[in-house]
Formats: structure tokens, C-alpha cells, sequence
């Protein structure tokens, strides 16, 4: 390892920062509808953010000794053309700056990355948010429709019965 872990000085300092700094966007961005904190997990936040193409997406922050880890739940297991909806976001990974497609706990699909602790700031934060928007809005109705397409196909007839 190159760097040392965050000695629990660092971790207060940058827990504030990101207290802070989300209480400061809940006041000027409109799509962060909360913010909470995780009571079992230590140094862990909740985003959720109001999208266009899926309703809400909830960014997951967690602060460790060394990365701020952050996540996302992108969409279930694919029931359909699983090869093509990995394939779909296995190439999308190539062009993500921060972030990638993996598959995660229950076998369903997130967008996750890691931050060096010391890289920690405002703008990193600000970008994280953004890019994780960005990557869900982007992708999340084309690998929805292709993994989840005859159950999708299926609820349009029986509305439409």
C-alpha cells in the first residue's frame, strides 16, 4: 500500500465534509430529493435523486480507512438475453470515467467505484453524483428492455385486455 489508512482525525474531517456538503446541495439541487444516514453502517449515506427515464436512483456513499466506496442497484438479474444485456454493459464500462457495471449481492446488476480517501472533495463528490445520474439515466431503459423485455411485453397486453 502506498498510503497510510485515514487515521480517525481525516475520517471525522471528511465525514463533516460530506455532511456539509450535502446539506448544501439539498438546498440547491433540485433532483436530490433526501439525504439520510445509515444507522447500522458507520459513515454511510443514502442519496436518493429524482430521474427522467427511472423514477428514483439511490446513491450509496460509504467512507472506509482508505476509498469512499459508492454504489448504486441498477436493475435485477436479467430475465431475457442476459449474454446480450452484460455484453451491453460490459462495453459501457470501456467509456465510464469512475465507475462500472458489475454484478453484485443477489446476483443483480450495479454501477459501483471507489475514491481514494485523500482524493475526497467537494467537486469528487459533486462529480461522483453526477456521473452516477448521468450512467443510470443513460443506460437504465436499454438493458431494462432488453433483460426484462417479454415480462414488459406482457404487462402492455394484459393493460391493454
Amino acid at each position: 500500500m502506498t498510503r497510510d489508512a485515514a487515521t480517525p482525525e481525516e475520517l471525522s474531517e471528511l465525514e463533516q465534509l460530506i455532511d456539509d456538503w450535502f446539506e448544501r446541495q439539498k438546498e440547491t439541487l433540485p433532483i436530490l430529493l433526501d439525504v439520510s444516514r445509515d444507522e447500522d453502517v458507520e459513515r454511510r449515506w443514502y442519496a436518493r435523486l429524482e430521474g427522467e427515464e427511472r423514477d428514483v436512483t439511490t446513491v450509496w456513499l460509504t467512507l472506509g480507512q482508505r476509498t469512499l466506496k459508492y454504489e448504486t442497484y441498477f436493475l435485477p438479474y436479467p430475465e431475457d438475453n442476459k449474454e446480450k444485456v452484460f455484453e451491453l454493459l460490459l462495453r459501457r464500462n470501456y467509456d465510464l470515467v469512475g465507475a462500472q457495471f458489475g454484478i453484485g449481492p443477489e446476483e443483480a446488476i450495479f454501477l459501483t467505484g471507489e475514491l481514494p480517501f485523500h482524493a475526497v472533495d467537494e467537486n469528487e463528490l459533486d462529480r461522483i453524483l453526477g456521473s452516477m445520474w448521468e450512467y443510470v439515466e443513460r443506460y437504465w431503459h436499454a438493458a431494462l428492455k432488453m433483460g426484462f423485455g417479454n415480462r414488459l411485453k406482457n404487462e402492455r397486453e394484459k393493460k391493454a385486455d
